[in-house]
Order: C-alpha cells, then sequence, then structure tokens
C-alpha cells in the first residue's frame, strides 16, 4: 500500500465512523439498577417534572418516582391553600411540567388554577389524586347531613394517602410507560410503610373513651373517620366564630371533655385561644401539610393519642 494515502484512509473511516453514530443518535434506554432490566427513559434522561398542588403530595410522587422525577409545588410551604395565588414566576416553572398531580376536591384554588394551567401546556397530564376516595363534607353536621362544600383534606387519611399514591402511579406509568416496574416497585414498598403507619395510628388511638378534639380550621376529618373521632372545628364554614359561637363552643367543650384546641401554622390562633382560656386548656399546633407525610403523621397521632382521655 502506498504509505503516503494511508493517513487519508484513516481520516476516511474516522469520518465514517462518526457518521454512522450520528445517524444512529443516543441510546434511549438504561439499565435499571433494582430489577437488572433495560428501561426507556423520557427525552434527554433528565427528570420528568411533575407539578402538585401541596407539599403531602410531592412526597407521594417522589416515593414512587424516585430519581426519575422532580416536583415543582404550587403551594409553598407556610401559605395559605385556600387563598394562596401563584405568581407569575411559578406559573413558569408549573408550566413545565408533563404531569400536574390535583387534590381534585374542588380547591377553590384549583378551580382558578386548573384553567390557567391547561392554557399555558394543553399537553400535560392532569391525574386527580382524589379518584377513588369517597369525599366528605367538610363538615358534617345533624343526623350526618353536611354542608355542600367538599372537605379538601384527603391525605390526612393514611387509607387515602395509599389511593393517591396509586393514582400518582397510574400517572407516571403512563407519561413514562419504559419506567413503570421502577415506578411500581417504589410504589409496593411505600405503600407497605402507610400500611405500618396506620397500625401505629390505630394502635396509639386504642382504649381512648373520650375520642372528640377540637381544632381551629376542620383539616382532620378524614383523619376523624378513619379512626374514630369526632371533629368539632372553631371556624364556622371558613369564618371567625361570633361571640355567640364561641359561647357555645365553650360549653360544647367542657361537655366533651376537651382540653386542646388544635390548630395548623397556616390559621389564625386568637379564636382557639379564646376557647382555650375558658376551658382552662391549651392550644397545640399540628401541620396537616407538612412534607415528610409518615415522620409528619406519626408525630400528630402522637399529640392526639397525648391529649385524648
Amino acid at each position: 500500500m502506498n504509505l503516503k494515502i494511508l493517513p487519508l484512509l484513516v481520516l476516511l473511516i474516522i469520518g465514517l465512523s462518526l457518521f454512522a453514530s450520528g445517524c444512529t443518535g443516543p441510546s434511549n434506554s438504561h439499565i435499571n439498577e433494582s430489577t437488572g432490566q433495560k428501561a426507556e427513559v423520557t427525552g434527554s434522561g433528565e427528570p420528568i417534572i411533575v407539578a402538585v398542588s401541596l407539599l403531602p403530595q410531592a412526597e407521594f410522587v417522589e416515593k414512587v418516582g424516585g430519581d426519575k422525577v422532580k416536583t415543582v409545588v404550587i403551594i409553598p410551604p407556610g401559605a395559605d391553600p385556600h387563598t394562596y395565588e401563584p405568581s407569575p414566576r411559578e406559573l413558569g416553572e408549573a408550566s413545565e411540567a408533563r404531569m400536574y398531580v390535583t387534590v381534585g376536591t374542588d380547591m377553590p384554588f384549583e378551580k382558578v388554577w386548573i384553567d390557567r394551567f391547561e392554557s399555558i401546556n394543553s399537553g400535560t397530564l392532569i391525574v386527580n389524586s382524589s379518584n377513588g376516595i369517597k369525599l366528605r363534607g367538610l363538615v358534617e353536621g345533624e343526623n350526618g347531613k353536611a354542608h355542600e362544600e367538599l372537605d379538601p383534606h384527603i391525605w390526612t387519611s393514611p387509607v387515602n394517602a395509599k389511593i393517591m399514591v396509586e393514582n400518582v402511579y397510574e400517572g407516571l406509568a403512563k407519561i413514562d410507560p419504559g419506567n413503570k416496574t421502577y415506578y411500581a416497585q417504589n410504589r409496593d414498598a411505600y405503600l407497605k410503610e402507610l400500611d405500618a403507619l396506620d397500625s401505629r395510628i390505630r394502635e396509639k388511638l386504642e382504649g381512648k373513651k373520650e375520642r372528640n378534639f377540637m381544632v381551629y380550621h376542620p383539616s382532620w376529618g378524614y383523619f376523624a373517620a378513619d379512626y374514630n373521632l369526632t371533629m368539632i372545628p372553631v371556624e364556622i364554614e371558613g369564618k371567625e366564630p361570633s361571640a355567640e359561637d364561641l359561647a357555645k363552643l365553650v360549653d360544647l367543650a367542657k361537655e366533651k371533655h376537651v382540653k386542646v384546641i388544635f390548630v395548623q401554622p397556616q390559621s389564625s390562633t386568637q379564636s382557639a385561644k379564646a376557647v382555650a382560656e375558658e376551658i382552662g386548656g391549651e392550644v397545640v399546633a399540628v401541620d396537616p401539610l407538612a412534607k415528610d407525610y409518615i415522620a409528619n403523621m406519626d408525630n400528630v397521632s402522637d399529640i392526639f393519642a397525648r391529649n385524648l382521655v
């Protein structure tokens, strides 16, 4: 072979190799470390952006999605989900989401937000996390009749949380079917943790005779229904109680042997403190919107157990 043309042949071979690799493109699969199986990834392999309304939902998405998801929480910590208005920056961040997990209980915030969200990103999968959950009225009235407004606090029940996790899984499996096995394994592991949480709460509350508790905002209705408790709200249909209402609440608290008024960080405590002073009780903060769901529910149920007779 003529040695003068050898370098040209080498360059030609390298060029053909680069051209071939460019035509085939980068691989769109990887090995799932937990199963050893080949799994498809979406796009460039970047995490899937999933928008959620509340922090507890972010926990559910991250437990199922693992390192394949990134959550955007619309309502930040400390904000009131009933009145919060998303900023343009938050709208922009959420517009990149491939999936949006709603609470799905006619929350005023979501009624406004969903229309905006779909106008920004019509290709996003909307997942209703309340699908399959038996919804209840915000406050149960006499003879079991409830107010027309639905209670949106579905996640305060670990039983409901399991259904929400299943709904999250179904959504992720739909938009990223190549990683369905990965998501299913994560879901199953977390469902076991929720089962164990439910058992611990039942054990803590077992044997309590006076099963009434008073709260400022009625966030714990589903929790109460799960564990055979009676929730007495201070707030009346979303409004501060009148002087007459407060007097009735004081009498009811005495009748039901209530010594603690539960409040959440996002709510006013003035009326709760007024009732507590009249009954010789105290105000205790419990947060239904904390992100670390299992640790928070363990803490909350410890507080309830200590303060129920």
